[in-house]
């Protein structure tokens, strides 16, 4: 098929092709979400009390992932910008799959680290994390947080969904036959779909965001009618990007940030049982944090287009902020409610963020971008759980570190805050 023909098949669908390829990988995203992203914290006491090693080891694991992530970051997003999207994810699922079924063998501390980081980690950050980041943002332009929105919240109704029936298969059938059921669904389920996508809207004869070529256009149009214009955000090189101060605000915001969720994510359960929940209880409140993540998605997805995209993501660190505080002062389950609800808000904005990153530095260069972006900020998601562990097992208290996530969440109020007025002066200009 011609491109000239697949413009007119494309208005005959009634369904632009950038949202098709938005759902399948949120669909693929949803199952590395619910298996992994999720459900990688049912597994931390079971793990923990098995092979006999302390909160902080189990941490250990987790944040040497990260910063695994964070040094193979420029790598992996050069690879994405120069192989696509499907390459990339097809690999991450495949060794997942393998890695959770190897993880159910492992009998010491040793074989964890080499299976959770030298198979299972190697590629889930950039090919669940990077590559869907870079389809969309190469699928969209005006309608950019909506994409990347849908993308996002695929990760919590993966927690939603699946997680809590990763919960069961753990408790009834021990976590290692839960591990080789998660490695089958890695391999025969996800895998198997990143066969359907594409790489670009230019690779099919389509433009971004589903807009008429001038010459499409100005046939059907009436007379006089405004014609949709090119991509007016300016294509930043990775050099100029780091050349800007705004790249940095977003290295500040984003490290503080992920920071505070690796430490949420990773000890959500063992922090809800020392506030005094049963296991099962704390599991039902990380299905519930998972859902408020979702809610929140699709709430920013809907006004994030339409808005300041950083005076929105300041609104809600301000907000995460103000969950914590009872927290500390309270056992109380309202206390719980109110973080499990307001605190989601950390990553439902993520998207948003990526979104902004998207409208500053344009299409070409973006997952070069945001790898060598993680390169930096990830380490704050190695720094964070080790902390939290370390203070654990040091006080039996997580006291110490709800006080070191105010401090990190007054950090990530501030940054976007100042990316307000650029932002604003970057939309006139273009």
């Amino acid at each position: 098929m011609t491109a000239e023909s697949k413009g007119p098949l494309r208005r005959l669908s009634g369904l632009y092709y950038g949202w098709r390829m938005i759902g399948l990988v949120a669909l693929i995203r949803t199952i590395g979400g619910g298996l992994h992203g999720y459900g990688f914290t049912v597994f931390f006491l079971p793990i923990s009390t098995e092979l006999g090693i302390s909160r902080a080891a189990t941490s250990l694991a987790f944040s040497l992932a990260r910063a695994e992530g964070a040094i193979e970051g420029p790598l992996a997003g050069y690879l994405v910008d120069r192989f696509g999207t499907r390459p990339v994810l097809l690999t991450a699922a495949l060794l997942c799959g393998l890695g959770y079924i190897l993880l159910s063998w492992v009998d010491s501390y040793t074989g964890f680290l080499i299976t959770y980081l030298g198979v299972i980690s190697l590629t889930f950050t950039p090919g669940f994390m990077i590559a869907p980041a870079v389809l969309a943002n190469s699928w969209f332009i005006r309608h950019r947080a909506r994409a990347f929105t849908c993308l996002s919240a695929a990760m919590p109704i993966g927690g939603v969904l699946i997680t809590p029936l990763l919960a069961i298969a753990v408790q009834n059938w021990g976590w290692r036959w839960a591990a080789i059921l998660t490695g089958c669904l890695f391999l025969f389920v996800a895998a198997p779909l990143t066969y359907g996508i594409r790489r670009t809207p230019e690779s099919m004869g389509l433009l971004p965001d589903g807009d008429l070529r001038p010459d499409e256009e100005a046939k059907e149009s009436p007379p006089g009618a405004p014609t949709a214009g090119e991509d007016a955000s300016s294509d930043y090189t990775i050099r100029q990007a780091m050349r800007s101060s705004v790249y940095w605000l977003f290295i500040f915001w984003m490290t503080a940030r992920t920071c505070a969720f690796a430490i949420v994510i990773v000890h959500f359960v063992p922090l809800m049982v020392w506030k005094g929940l049963a296991p099962e209880s704390a599991a039902f409140f990380l299905s519930f944090f998972a859902f408020a993540n979702l809610a929140a998605h699709f709430v920013l997805a809907w006004i994030a287009d339409r808005v300041n995209k950083p005076r929105l993501v300041t609104y809600c660190m301000a907000l995460a902020l103000i969950s914590v505080l009872p927290l500390i002062q309270s056992d109380a389950v309202w206390g719980i409610w109110l973080f499990t609800t307001l605190f989601a808000l950390v990553d439902a904005a993520i998207p948003v963020m990526w979104a902004t990153v998207g409208d500053f530095f344009g299409r070409k260069s973006f997952g070069t971008i945001r790898g060598t972006m993680s390169f930096f900020y990830m380490w704050g998601s190695f720094i964070g759980p080790i902390f939290a562990g370390y203070v654990y097992d040091r006080e039996q208290s997580y006291t110490l570190v709800l006080w070191a996530l105010v401090a990190l969440m007054v950090v990530a109020s501030i940054m976007p805050a100042l990316l307000i007025k650029p932002w604003a002066a970057n939309r006139k200009r273009g």
